[in-house]
């Protein structure tokens, strides 16, 4: 007989003795699950003792985890909690420098336990850590010479300690003192600092700043942009990392008005050519903390585009008229003004209005009011300008080439340019928030400071090109709209890194080319629609389905690593999740790094049952999407997130890596709840996998013409004296 469901069996050690096998009873209160265990070994007070995983964790067991106790786990009985964090908090106050550092590696260790770190926080242990590091460091540097290097750092361990305790959220940021502030970020303007403590008040500046205004103001005003700028030409690309992500805290957390001021800054400091010197063109691969950093930041610098683009131009505004007079000069180099009289008045109007045409405005009268649209708003007549003060011979000839056509194909500059903008800026999403999981940065916008606008250059002259290799006609505009749109986007996802291969890359996607791979893919995703073949269709489908849920479920047994997501402070901090081969049990775990490869099962600590699955929700039925939280609610993680629901009110909440992996296991785990698959990733699946398999079955039909109805049975025979010769 199998044992009840509620007895668990556990190896428990004591130091200085053997471990005892004993079995749990899960309906048992702990304490006296504990009483008993004290009593084995003859232990008084039982209840200043705990029990904890005996693994890397270390972790206490508590009322609200003890379900997570599995057969053949090895815990240790140890000093609760409460005792421990007693200790400690007196120990770390010692005056022998060898105990309290010893204390405070413990501290460090321990402050990873949310149980451990509630008890230590209700001491006051915040509070005391800060006022050792704001008193203490000059004694602490006197003393790094003459410390055991084993001990490691003291001031390290008291800001890890400090970073695993607040990383749990229990204390607000909002307490600290300025003085705190001052000496965490004198650490991080020396130019001589242990890399350990760098990185830690590194970390802790980030989180001021995302979690609270009000320290927002007062960080920004002990760190400077220029204090931060040596640690990104060093060579470790953990604290180039961190300092690029308090660059952007600093960014995001900005006012309105100040960021246009910030962007300036960072452009007189020489952010962009240092970060492509040191870190991107560095001899070493990029990560993914890094390139997720990177990302956010050419997101924060593409947003700084969105003013441009929602302001209306104002058609009585005379230095707005002017950028456009300033058009037509450069364009046509005016033919010398006529006087001002009453006469040329009208001769004047008559030949502004004709150059707007040629010019390609939709308003030949007042060009003014193409840019009332928003987006692109004003951002296209800046485009315009930057092509033409800095591009003059390609804009003069483009201008030129297409104003001198009667043929009908003139290609309109000024309605092309503000349509161009607009898909610009919705391919780069300018105005969105970073995503929280996303890294797709492009090393090539790192390499100019205009780079929004010689991107802009690049493609309206492949506009141009593209209009001619089409043809096209005003009526096919939006075509011609489309065929760049994919060239762009074809090029972009090539990652080039600099803008002259870009424009490499665009060279080799010429129309023709877009037209042969839409044409490769039409034939690959060809779609007969003769009665028979959607029969065949229709009985084959079962099939197929069978074959994608198999192969989701397998992808399942293997297992994803997600990463854990967290608004207090962004680390790569990971958990494993895989199905069980006989598809009943979900396992998962903490990981302390990316896993290389798939994770046995029994490393995985955690463990639920299929059966208990009540639900799977997505995007913000997600009970961790409804939480209020920085950069929680962009619509790139709700796409992403997905939650198992289970018992009364428990939980499994993810974020999966990317949307592939996201339609892997939203079909996957309804696959294990008989639930259809619906995902987008299922339906390209089932036309791929159903065209192959249609397209298997009819080789022997080729060049044969299908016919709509079955051929007629031919009459009987007129008698039956035949014979087939079988030999």
């Amino acid at each position: 007989m199998p044992p009840p469901a509620d007895i668990v069996k556990v190896a428990i050690e004591w130091p200085g003795a053997y471990p005892k096998l004993m079995e749990i009873d899960q309906k048992k209160p702990l304490s006296a699950i504990i009483k008993e265990v004290c009593d084995g070994w003859s232990l008084t007070n039982h209840e200043h003792f705990a029990l904890q995983h005996a693994d890397s964790s270390n972790f206490y067991i508590t009322e609200k985890n003890r379900n997570e106790i599995k057969n053949g786990t090895i815990l240790r009985l140890t000093t609760s909690p409460a005792q421990n964090a007693q200790q400690l908090h007196e120990r770390i106050q010692s005056s022998s420098m060898d105990a309290k550092l010893e204390a405070l590696k413990d501290l460090a260790s321990l402050s990873r336990d949310v149980t451990f770190a509630q008890e230590f926080i209700n001491l006051d242990g915040i509070s005391l850590l800060t006022q050792m590091v704001e008193s203490g460091t000059e004694r602490y540097q006197k003393l790094q010479k003459i410390m055991k290097p084993c001990f490691g750092d003291m001031l390290s361990f008291t800001l890890t300690a400090f970073v695993e305790l607040m990383d749990h959220g229990i204390v607000s940021w909002d307490t600290f003192s300025v003085a705190f502030i001052k000496k965490i970020a004198s650490f991080v303007n020396k130019s001589a600092i242990d890399i350990s403590i760098l990185q830690r008040s590194l970390a802790i500046l980030e989180s001021m700043v995302l979690n609270s205004h009000d320290l927002y103001q007062k960080v920004a005003q002990e760190i400077t942009i220029g204090q931060l700028i040596p640690h990104l030409q060093g060579s470790d690309q953990e604290i180039q990392t961190y300092t690029i992500a308090v660059i952007n805290a600093l960014f995001l957390k900005a006012p309105d008005e100040r960021r246009q001021e910030m962007a300036n800054i960072l452009a007189q400091k020489q952010l962009r050519s240092i970060i492509l010197t040191h870190v991107i063109r560095a001899q070493r691969a990029i990560n993914n903390e890094m390139a997720h950093q990177l990302y956010v930041l050419q997101v924060l610098t593409f947003n700084l585009l969105e003013d441009r683009m929602m302001t209306k131009m104002d058609p009585q505004d005379q230095a707005q008229r002017d950028i456009i007079f300033e058009l037509r000069r450069i364009a046509f180099d005016a033919e010398s003004e006529p006087n001002n009289s009453s006469g040329s008045m009208e001769k004047r109007k008559s030949m502004y209005t004709r150059d707007y045409k040629k010019l390609g405005f939709i308003n030949h009268v007042n060009p003014a009011m193409d840019f009332t649209q928003t987006p692109p708003g004003m951002l296209a007549l800046d485009n315009m300008l930057y092509f033409a003060k800095h591009h003059q011979d390609a804009y003069i000839r483009i201008v030129l080439e297409n104003s001198s056509r009667e043929d009908k194909h003139e290609c309109p500059f000024g309605r092309s340019s503000i349509e161009l903008t607009k898909m610009l800026c919705e391919i780069l999403k300018v105005g969105e928030l970073p995503s929280e999981t996303c890294n797709d940065f492009h090393p090539m916008f790192f390499t100019h400071d205009r780079s929004f606008e010689e991107f802009f250059c690049i493609c309206i002259q492949l506009l141009n090109k593209t209009w001619k290799e089409m043809r096209a006609t005003s009526e096919d505009f939006n075509k011609v709209m489309q065929v760049v749109k994919e060239q762009v986007m074809r090029a972009l996802t090539t990652k080039p890194s600099s803008l002259d291969q870009f424009k490499s890359k665009l060279q080799n996607l010429s129309y023709t080319e877009i037209l042969k791979i839409r044409q490769s893919e039409r034939m690959n995703q060809e779609d007969f629609q003769s009665r028979p073949i959607l029969e065949l269709k229709e009985k084959i489908q079962p099939e197929i389905l069978e074959l994608i849920k198999q192969q989701r479920l397998n992808r399942l047994v293997e297992g994803t690593c997600f990463r854990k997501l967290n608004a207090r402070r962004r680390q790569d901090k990971f958990w494993y999740c895989r199905l069980s081969p006989n598809h009943k049990v979900l396992h998962y775990g903490d990981l302390e790094e990316s896993p290389q490869g798939e994770v046995p099962h029994d490393s995985l600590q955690d463990k639920l049952p299929v059966a208990d699955i009540k639900a799977v929700v997505t995007g913000k039925d997600c009970p961790h999407m409804k939480e209020k939280g920085a950069l929680k609610q962009n619509k790139e993680v709700l796409e992403l997130a997905f939650s198992i629901l289970y018992d009364s009110n428990c939980q499994l909440n993810f974020i999966a890596p990317d949307k592939h992996e996201y339609c892997i296991w939203t079909d996957g785990l309804n696959a294990l709840l008989g639930k259809d698959m619906m995902s987008d990733l299922t339906r390209n699946d089932l036309d791929t996998l159903l065209s192959m398999e249609i397209k298997l079955r009819l080789l022997d039909l080729e060049n044969i013409q299908i016919p709509d109805a079955p051929p007629p049975i031919p009459k009987e025979p007129s008698n039956y004296d035949f014979v087939y010769d079988c030999n």
